[in-house]
């Protein structure tokens, strides 16, 4: 039988029976490019799974409870073993939700009532899209002013890409991202080495009009985050808390002088 994407989907997954496993695996190693977008998707599978294991060890929110138990029931715990069955669950729910964010077909409905932070959304974001070898950005940096365009006229606002070259980081390109409540910009920068870094920009500021310069640390993943203006704004990556810190002052230094 043919190989197909299902099949290449299922073996990420570990859901092939062993005898089509050995028959995908043959098919990666005469088709190279078939091979790395399967050990893209590996990657982005591993990323979310350092975000959301921390979920896995906190307790079930008190109203997320208190809403599962129908009036008059008696409220009864559920073994821990349960609630870590209920978790991982959870957290092979979203890793299947992160699959259709990576093919751009995400829409936030039911969960718009428990949406991610900014920091939580902007690391998600990074997580999916930072590790992809074939197609990490929509529009590349050789077509930056176009993409800059596109993306103002999407958000119905100006936006910018920071230089940040003298930081060692250059413009890969940019990506639209489908937001809880609108659109929000990705811009994706790369260093000599690979590493890469993400400024996710969003209008969704949660009626917060507080413009700290915040730091948060979503599974393995660092993120500066900040408001200024009508954006919300996150700098993500894998680099140290001090390295990420230098990049965005500079980030915040540029943007602030529009």
């Amino acid at each position: 039988m043919p190989i197909t994407e299902a099949d290449l989907h299922a073996y990420v997954d570990g859901e092939l029976s062993p005898a089509r496993r050995a028959d995908v695996g043959a098919h990666l190693a005469a088709h190279p490019d078939a091979a790395v977008r399967v050990r893209a998707w590996q990657e982005q599978k591993r990323a979310l799974q350092r975000l959301f294991e921390p979920v896995l060890d906190e307790p079930i929110p008190p109203a997320l409870e208190a809403a599962a138990v129908p009036p008059g029931a008696r409220r009864s715990r559920p073994p821990w073993p349960a609630l870590r069955i209920a978790a991982g669950l959870m957290l092979a729910l979203l890793g299947g939700m992160a699959g259709w964010w990576g093919h751009g077909r995400y829409q936030a409905s039911a969960l718009a009532d428990a949406r991610p932070s900014l920091p939580q959304q902007a690391a998600i974001a990074h997580a999916v899209y930072s590790p992809d070898v074939r197609r990490p950005v929509e529009i590349g940096a050789d077509q930056e002013a176009q993409l800059v365009t596109w993306l103002s006229r999407r958000l119905g606002r100006d936006v910018r890409a920071p230089k940040l070259g003298g930081l060692g980081f250059e413009l890969v390109g940019g990506r639209l991202l489908p937001g809880s409540e609108g659109p929000v910009a990705q811009f994706m920068y790369q260093d000599a080495g690979g590493q890469r870094l993400t400024l996710y920009v969003s209008t969704e500021r949660d009626g917060n009009p507080d413009t700290a310069f915040r730091f948060a640390r979503e599974g393995g993943i660092n993120v500066f985050y900040w408001i200024d203006g009508p954006f919300g704004y996150a700098l993500s990556a894998g680099v140290s808390k001090d390295e990420l810190a230098r990049v965005a002052s500079a980030v915040y230094d540029q943007l602030d002088k529009r």
